[in-house]
């Protein structure tokens, strides 16, 4: 049995296009769970196979890593499939991780990014290949590392999720709790296996650095380091750092100050 798996905050026009996209799959998910956060239940259309919704309120933070915790403890497939609430399957995403649904490892997706615009054009699910582009880090990798692992777009057995331990509930909102998960695929010794089940990512703005998730990725890196003696989201932090937004030494990040009004408009992807 195959449960396909989403958390959602707001992005309602995404879900309703998650749903669309499951709707022409080659094989249909034999159920749809999709836990909201920090919101109400909110009801959705009748589509042809069953969902079942559920909610988890955390007001700090965005509850990402207990929402998929939830999500698969209420899965009654034996097989999981968890996709971003802005993640659209593409027409044989199901057939082609079912091909794999045995295999004890941690199944990493394909993801494309579709264009701003592209789900506003008529009969767009027909035409995301073209209305998408790569993925700038994965697309010409075979072998994901598990230090690249993302949460889009993945799936495993449940008993596979249940030997990795889910996702730490330690880390709050966002940033780093997927790598962590990873991260303790590998200590478990769950191999880390690239399959071609292809997802398309909605357009939405977002931020480089993502600045409107500072006070996050500060406490997860230190929890993330305090775990593995390794900093993720480097990148970004040696942004952080040069901002002058963060004190970095080798141990510890704290945070320094706020990010003016223009420095987040100016991080603004176009």
């Amino acid at each position: 049995m195959i449960s396909v798996l989403t958390i959602v905050k707001g992005r309602a026009n995404a879900l309703h296009n998650l749903l669309k996209g499951l709707e022409t799959n080659s094989i249909l998910p034999d159920q749809l769970v999709v836990v909201f956060m920090n919101e109400p239940i909110r009801e959705l259309p009748t589509f042809p196979f069953p969902i079942r919704c559920y909610n988890i309120i955390e007001s700090a933070h965005l509850p990402l890593a207990a929402a998929r915790n939830l999500a698969a403890e209420k899965a009654d497939g034996d097989f999981l499939i968890f996709l971003d609430v802005d993640c659209i399957p593409s027409e044989t995403l199901i057939a082609d991780y079912q091909a794999h649904q045995d295999s004890n490892a941690l199944l990493s997706g394909e993801v494309r990014y579709l264009r701003s615009g592209a789900t506003a054009q008529d009969d767009f699910l027909s035409a995301m290949e073209v209305f998408s582009d790569p993925d700038p880090i994965r697309s010409d990798m075979d072998v994901i590392p598990y230090s690249l692992f993302w949460s889009l777009n993945f799936a495993c057995q449940k008993t596979i999720y249940q030997k990795i331990g889910g996702f730490d509930e330690g880390y709050k909102g966002y940033g780093a709790e997927d790598t962590d998960f990873s991260f303790s695929a590998e200590k478990m010794q769950v191999p880390l296996q690239h399959v071609s089940a292809k997802a398309y990512h909605q357009y939405h703005e977002s931020f480089s650095p993502p600045l409107n998730h500072l006070k996050d990725i500060i406490g997860n890196a230190n929890r993330f380091y305090q775990k593995w003696k390794k900093w993720p989201m480097e990148g970004w932090l040696k942004a952080f750092k040069n901002m002058n937004l963060i004190d970095w030494d080798e141990r510890k990040i704290t945070f320094k100050r706020k990010p003016a009004d223009e420095e987040i408009l100016a991080a603004l992807k176009k």
